[in-house]
């Protein structure tokens, strides 16, 4: 293996051992203690379109069982290769033919302009090593996203995005930038889902917008179709319908992997649902259940922007209660009830506190629908005992619809459907005060 290059080598060591590059992801992610590494970027690293800095190649040579002098010199031998001088260096100008004064003195003056330019490209403000921490923050950030108050997420989610945006503004080679434009878009989505969930749509907007310009930009069609997801959501909660599920049909148009295509199906299917088209309501979430069934393996991104069997159920109900009548209302019970089983058997930071509301409530709203006012209090009281400060703006909008709901005349001004009425109103005000959330908005 003396005279092998990088990508080389690490395909041998990983077929020799009879591994996907997934395997080697989890191997080396179980090593360094998180969940970072995919098996996509094992594959860049396979087909050198990015070389392992020191830190990953003492890992992989642990995953492997071989000396990381080993990697070391097959890093060394790729990187001579492709780089000549090697990374960093400008290599020495050919020597210029002595021809005529005239002609050599243009020769000269043009080989002034081709090290200058090499010198432009050696003055690059991002390596492998920022590259690769930034996409370990913003998939740390992701997961944790879902289950960790909101404004403590929003502090280092703006810090790592307006660094980013400064980082693109410098020089890098053309993959980094790819892969800087890819962070930027995922940060940018994240800044989006912050003030969807603070309410604050327009800003909300803003930065989805600026997040599929930096999709576009890194030519990433997950990324594209994970964006559209977004505008759906914002569309949706904008009381605009009929473009969320425009939007989602929109997302569902781009050749992406992983669960992506059942979240695009599963929000168009809810959207459709709440514009009264019932018959596509239900041909969505099947769309949503066959792309489920199609995607085995894992997303690329993790946290908020994946789309686990969990959330799918919660959209689902929510779905067949818009359609409703009494047998699609009892199959949203079932999925808002298989919702909750699987985010409280979830590891903590998979554990949205968003959707365990969001389908207690809707469980609220079907018994309700069936005349359960028991059962609907029951349920209801995970809700109510809540911290408001993880409330979100949908949140809290839904418990606002749910009391109004308990004024219909069919409870008849029952005491326990005013008592019930009374402390949703109280949580919903609870929530929507300032102290419930920081002063400092989303930007």
């Amino acid at each position: 293996m003396g005279d092998t290059g990088i990508g080389a080598l690490l395909v041998r060591l990983r077929t020799a051992r009879g591994w996907s590059q997934q395997r080697v992801a989890d191997e080396y992610n179980t090593l360094e203690g998180r969940s970072a590494k995919t098996g996509k970027e094992i594959g860049r690293y396979e087909r050198e379109a990015r070389i392992p800095i020191p830190y990953a190649r003492r890992y992989l040579a642990q995953v492997f069982g071989v000396d990381v002098v080993l990697l070391d010199e097959a890093v060394a031998i790729s990187k001579g290769t492709k780089d000549g001088a090697g990374v960093g260096e400008i290599a020495p100008p050919a020597p210029v033919p002595e021809t005529s004064l005239a002609c050599g003195d243009r020769l000269s003056e043009d080989a002034v302009r081709s090290a200058d330019f090499a010198r432009f490209i050696a003055q690059r403000n991002a390596d492998e090593f920022v590259v690769e921490q930034l996409e370990a923050d913003v998939g740390r950030l992701a997961r944790t996203y879902v289950s960790h108050p909101l404004m403590e997420q929003y502090v280092e989610i703006k810090r790592l995005r307006d660094g980013v945006f400064e980082l693109l503004r410098g020089r890098q080679h053309p993959r980094q930038t790819s892969d800087l434009y890819l962070s930027a878009s995922r940060l940018c989505g994240l800044s989006a889902h912050v003030c969807l969930d603070l309410g604050d749509y327009d800003s909300a907007a803003t930065h989805a917008r600026t997040a599929r310009a930096c999709a576009e930009a890194a030519g990433h069609e997950g990324m594209l179709a994970w964006v559209r997801a977004v505008e759906s959501l914002i569309a949706y909660w904008t009381g605009r319908y009929a473009q969320a599920a425009q939007l989602a049909q929109a997302g569902r148009r781009h050749q992406a992997s992983g669960s992506i295509g059942a979240r695009l199906a599963s929000l168009e299917g809810r959207a459709l649902a709440i514009l009264g088209d019932s018959a596509g309501a239900l041909a969505a979430l099947s769309d949503a259940e066959r792309s489920r069934e199609a995607f085995a393996g894992r997303d690329e991104a993790p946290g908020v922007f994946d789309f686990p069997v969990a959330k799918q159920f919660a959209y689902a109900g929510t779905a067949l209660l818009a359609v409703g009548g009494p047998e699609r209302v009892r199959k949203a019970l079932v999925s808002a009830e298989a919702a909750i089983r699987l985010y409280r058997n979830a590891e903590d930071d998979d554990q949205s506190v968003g959707d365990l509301f969001a389908s207690h409530l809707d469980l609220t709203h079907g018994h309700l629908l069936l005349g359960d006012l028991d059962g609907a209090e029951e349920v209801l009281g995970f809700v109510l005992i809540a911290s408001p400060e993880r409330m979100s703006a949908s949140i809290v909008r839904r418990l606002i619809v749910l009391g109004r709901e308990l004024e219909e005349p069919q409870y008849g001004g029952a005491a326990q459907a005013a008592n019930l009425r009374e402390r949703l109103q109280h949580t919903a005000v609870r929530a929507s005060l300032p102290a419930a959330h920081p002063p400092e908005l989303p930007t």
